[in-house]
């Protein structure tokens, strides 16, 4: 019986230091934005998106035309392998050989270009957006700033995200440095 007391009485005194910890918690206000919105709908973040988008176009469409110089070749040798002799037979499939290998390379290099050019962005814009958060937290007074784009969120408040005021103020801030 004395132990069952000793239960229930270390039961409601963790109870009640969880319940304590809870409201404290729950008086500190709590943040959200979403840095792929922020980076996708700023003026900076367009402009950078734009730039990208011109270099994925002007290197798809190169992509695209070897692409289709191999299918041609390709088509070609097929069609010929019969009457070609084995010799000329050789050298087209070294050269659609060659004409693979190459278009690898620039498939590659394009893959790697693109990634390169994605990572300076980020490493342009993520600081200066941090920075512009940081300020509007300690401003607002938030005790913890959560981006729901890296991190899975299941519910938030939609009333405590603040992507938008992020979007303006690093517009501001960006603005003033033209």
């Amino acid at each position: 019986y004395m132990k069952k007391n000793i239960y229930l009485i270390a039961g409601f005194v963790l109870m009640s230091f969880i319940f304590s910890s809870i409201n404290v918690f729950a008086a500190d206000k709590i943040g959200f934005f979403n840095l792929r919105e922020v980076m996708q709908q700023s003026t900076s973040g367009k402009k950078a998106g734009d730039e990208f988008k011109k270099l994925y176009d002007r290197k798809s469409t190169a992509i695209k035309a070897a692409e289709s110089d191999l299918k041609k070749m390709k088509d070609a040798l097929d069609k010929q392998s019969a009457v070609l002799t084995q010799t000329a037979k050789k050298e087209k499939e070294n050269a659609y050989q060659k004409k693979l290998r190459d278009y690898q390379i620039m498939v590659d290099d394009t893959n790697k270009e693109l990634k390169a050019k994605d990572e300076e962005i980020a490493t342009k814009l993520i600081p200066e957006i941090v920075k512009v958060v940081r300020e509007i937290a300690e401003r607002e007074k938030y005790a913890l700033v959560i981006d729901v784009a890296s991190m899975p969120v299941a519910y938030y408040a939609k009333e405590n995200d603040f992507s938008n005021k992020v979007i303006d103020e690093f517009n501001k801030r960006t603005a003033n440095k033209k």
